[in-house]
């Protein structure tokens, strides 16, 4: 960012915005991830009291927020989102609450489809979004939420910028999303509407680089990936203001309702900084300190949760082994204090224990992630956690310290991109070595256990996946993973009982009662098997493997009548399936309908000659 000092000119638009705004050099987040940071930023309030901890975990309702205060007393309100992590639908239930339009729509990435056709949007697609809605919206005052996913790995801006930074892609990106915020901004000038607006810029976290050996972020919690950029530009401007004392992304919220002239919640935690923007010199006096954690090492493999406390001086984080850096000595907190400056050290951990206890909300059961929701975290890099537990454990000292496994937790995230990418490959060998470190991981054998079956190497799937099953009985993925590892290995009998499982604790999943029918059907269990196959086209109609082999089933049973509709259907579904035209002619054939079977068995042919596709046997689709 130029306006915080950056010599690399990736930021002309931000920096000119910067000249009429306040500028907070020392702004932090208080979780160094999308969801439950923008939970903070929305709400007012820390994640200990709102307890959107990680990916899924949903906004509670009696939590305060900004866009349903403002729609309260008569503003239009809409969000233009660029990532699937804030899908309200999978990964961000709730945060649809007070607007009038949630554009988000996102979905996991198909086998013929773009990234951004999918799970992400590029910046210039979602500032379009925004603009068409200020170009429609009624008049009046109104909130305005674009949320611009780019500069997020996996770092690939479009050209020009990729050529133009093809040895800098993150600042590619960087300087991508400051050209089309650009077009926002000219937008609401155009309208007239720029300045008389309070406009605030934030990133929701940062990235580290190798900075303390974390490649990414989500675990620790230092500058690199807590200390973000902040501005504000109040209504009509102002002369560019620096301040530098201490805040956090808690504080935005109460600081857009006092501009708007509207009372501030008592439960909203954060503190209007409007008077620091009028007043930076007097802010100074009275520096407070700003909390910070992190619960995902514990959430994905049972390490100790992070906390941290920054004051004037000081960061200190809670750790299995404390850590204590002067700010202004050591920047870059290489140095630390903790076994030397004891007094130091302890009246930290008693101010973040005090601040702590006052913050915190109260508890949530534990509720454990959907299979959708946690294929839609393994696309986007990130690990699913045990039982995504909203509420981590505050026993720090008995669990393993991030900082002697965060290289555990740069290979596993390794790994998830490769499998995203399709490169089972290359994620094997990785995951096997991940499993050496952490031989307790739960998604480091279900990865592998995936690798092996998509190398087709089904018998050294099963060791990891029953593995996994051993340690979570009631983990439904693992239940169905290893069933059909299984089934690839011939032991019909043995999968029998995982898919029956694997059904019963995700009964909503279409593609799990489809395979439990198949299973049943290869074990001569005929009435279950239909059962299941019916399941399975009432909870997904469009299912073409459920609707051809139910038809088959009930066409083998002498039913021809009850199959030909769903014969029928699968054929529309796929026009192009030697399998659907096949099975329509022997029911023809059956029902007295010797034309329409003879076109059907042509189309069959013609199809097979042609390459037409086939019902295969593995796994189609995941469920």
């Amino acid at each position: 960012m130029g306006f915080l000092g950056s010599k690399h000119g990736l930021t002309p638009n931000l920096d000119e915005l910067a000249q009429h705004s306040a500028v907070f050099s020392n702004a932090y987040a208080q979780v160094p991830l999308t969801t439950p940071s923008h939970a903070t930023i929305l709400s007012g309030t820390f994640p200990q009291f709102h307890q959107v901890n990680y990916m899924g975990d949903p906004l509670p309702k009696t939590v305060p927020y900004l866009p349903q205060l403002l729609q309260a007393r008569g503003y239009r309100t809409a969000a233009f989102v660029g990532a699937l992590v804030l899908e309200p639908k999978k990964l961000a239930m709730g945060f649809e609450r007070g607007f009038d339009k949630y554009d988000a729509g996102f979905h996991r990435r198909g086998r013929e489809e773009d990234r951004y056709q999918s799970m992400e949007r590029r910046a210039d697609d979602v500032v379009s979004r925004a603009v068409n809605w200020l170009n429609t919206r009624p008049t009046g005052p109104f909130f305005l939420w674009v949320h611009l996913y780019d500069p997020h790995d996996p770092y690939s801006p479009p050209e020009p910028f990729l050529s133009r930074y093809k040895d800098d892609p993150y600042g590619g990106e960087i300087a991508y999303t400051d050209a089309a915020l650009a077009k926002l901004f000219a937008s609401l000038r155009m309208r007239r509407l720029f300045d008389s607006a309070v406009i605030a810029v934030m990133a929701d976290h940062g990235e580290a680089f190798g900075e303390h050996g974390e490649k990414h972020h989500g675990i620790f919690l230092y500058d690199e990936t807590i200390h973000v950029p902040l501005l504000i530009k109040p209504p009509h401007g102002s002369t560019h203001t620096g301040v530098s004392t201490k805040v956090g992304l808690v504080d935005v919220a109460p600081t857009i309702l006092e501009f708007a002239h509207l009372a501030v919640p008592p439960a909203m935690q954060g503190k209007s900084l409007r008077s620091m923007m009028e007043s930076p010199k007097q802010s100074a006096v009275g520096d407070q300190f700003v909390y910070s954690e992190s619960g995902y090492g514990e959430l994905s493999f049972g390490w100790s949760k992070l906390q941290a406390l920054r004051t004037s001086k000081y960061l200190y984080v809670e750790a299995p082994e404390r850590e204590l850096y002067d700010s202004v000595a050591d920047p870059g907190a290489d140095h630390n204090l903790a076994a030397t400056a004891k007094a130091v050290t302890e009246t930290s951990a008693a101010k973040l224990k005090e601040f702590y206890g006052k913050t915190k909300g109260g508890t949530r059961e534990a509720r454990p992630l959907d299979l959708e929701q946690s294929e839609s975290l393994h696309a986007l890099g990130y690990m699913t956690s045990p039982a995504s537990s909203s509420s981590p454990t505050q026993d720090i000292a008995a669990k393993a310290d991030p900082k002697d496994r965060i290289a555990t937790a740069n290979l596993l995230y390794e790994a998830l991109v490769a499998m995203e990418q399709d490169h089972a490959v290359v994620a094997a060998p990785i995951l096997e070595q991940v499993l050496q470190q952490e031989p307790n991981t739960p998604i480091a054998m279900l990865q592998l256990g995936r690798a092996y079956m998509a190398l087709k190497q089904y018998s050294q799937a099963v060791a990891p996946l029953q593995k996994l099953v051993d340690k979570k009985p009631d983990d439904a993925f693992g239940r169905y993973e290893l069933g059909c590892a299984l089934v690839k290995s011939g032991q019909w009998d043995a999968a029998l009982p995982h898919f029956e499982a694997a059904v019963t604790q995700l009964s909503g999943s279409s593609m799990m009662h489809f395979y439990l029918a198949l299973v049943y059907q290869r074990n001569s269990i005929g009435d279950k098997a239909e059962a299941e196959f019916r399941n399975a086209v009432r909870l997904d109609p469009d299912n073409f493997a459920a609707n051809l082999l139910l038809g088959r089933l009930l066409l083998m049973q002498r039913h021809a009548n009850s199959a030909l509709p769903y014969f029928l259907k699968a054929a529309r579904l796929r026009p192009d399936s030697i399998d659907a035209h096949h099975f329509l002619s022997e029911t023809y054939a059956s029902l007295g309908q010797p034309a329409k079977s003879r076109i059907e068995l042509a189309e069959s042919e013609r199809l097979r000659s042609q390459g037409g596709s086939r019902l295969g046997t593995g796994r189609e689709e995941r469920p």
